[in-house]
């Protein structure tokens, strides 16, 4: 077999040139810094996926933000997951696919399954917003820790995250 060639149109995109050049188009005076962790806090399961409760965390929200809104954290109800969360105001293919669906980005139903089914054991009582902040500080410093907060309160074993 040869060599596959692409056309440049049909070529992977960079992201991380692709957001270098955006924030060089802005006029930003420094190119973004992507988060990077020298000791990264994973750990495996203390007991079984069946026996654990999860938090769900996502970046999308529970109502329409306007451009340049101040963003928050915020929880809903998993008893009463939405039929719709909003996503206009963030970064993403808009072109190529849609978010009209909640659970094909965020798997409200699938995890409710998988609680019936005996493979997860149960889902925390709230599902959680989380502002994307291109601070990395505001996000260590405030959201981080209001997220872990409110998923602790939750009585969370662990957390699926869903970013968009």
């Amino acid at each position: 077999m040869g060599q596959e060639t692409r056309s440049d149109d049909t070529a992977p995109v960079s992201y991380m040139d692709r957001t270098r050049a955006f924030y060089e188009a802005q006029g930003f005076d420094r190119a973004y810094r992507w988060a990077h962790h020298d000791d990264t806090p994973w750990a495996p399961l203390a007991r079984p996926l069946s026996q654990c409760t999860l938090g769900l965390v996502t970046t999308a929200s529970r109502y329409p933000r306007a451009e340049l809104e101040p963003r928050k954290v915020d929880s809903g109800d998993m008893a009463d997951p939405p039929e719709r969360l909003f996503t206009d105001d963030l970064s993403w293919d808009k072109q190529a696919t849609h978010t009209d669906d909640v659970n094909s980005f965020c798997p409200f139903a699938p995890l409710e399954a998988l609680v019936r089914a005996g493979r997860l054991g149960a889902l925390a009582p709230r599902f959680h917003c989380v502002p994307t902040e291109y601070s990395q500080r505001a996000t260590i410093d405030h959201d981080a820790p209001e997220i872990l907060r409110r998923l602790r309160e939750d009585g969370a074993d662990i957390a699926l995250l869903v970013p968009l």
